[in-house]
């Protein structure tokens, strides 16, 4: 299955809101990625039941700029995202073994990440 979300990958972490509820403080997700799980959605198909068997998960991030970024950040965030989309069961190592082949590039005028997830071997 491959999968394509247009636009600047963005990390779950960098950028955490804290949010009070019951007199507790909670940290949520900023409104950056809030926004950029959003419009993921629709370039997710969701015509499938959840994936729940061994699985490598490769992605390829194209960065608009040649800063650095942490890459397991950005794992992390495309998982949580497939979770979020029922593409995936859990982002748990009995389901996302691995993420071979991951790497972050660069590309100026078409940022993205293509995410390729194929059965992984045993």
């Amino acid at each position: 299955m491959r999968i394509t979300i247009p636009g600047r990958p963005i990390t779950k972490k960098n950028s955490m809101r804290l949010v009070q509820s019951g007199g507790r403080t909670f940290p949520v997700p900023s409104k950056q990625f809030a926004e950029y799980q959003e419009r993921a959605g629709y370039f997710i198909p969701c015509k499938w039941t959840a994936i729940s068997f061994p699985v490598n998960i490769r992605c390829l991030y194209y960065m608009p700029t040649h800063g650095k970024v942490d890459l397991t950040n950005l794992l992390e965030a495309t998982c949580d995202i497939l979770v979020h989309y029922g593409v995936i069961q859990d982002d748990h190592s009995g389901i996302v073994t691995s993420h071979d082949g991951s790497r972050v590039r660069y590309d100026k005028e078409n940022p993205r990440v293509e995410i390729e997830i194929t059965e992984a071997c045993q």
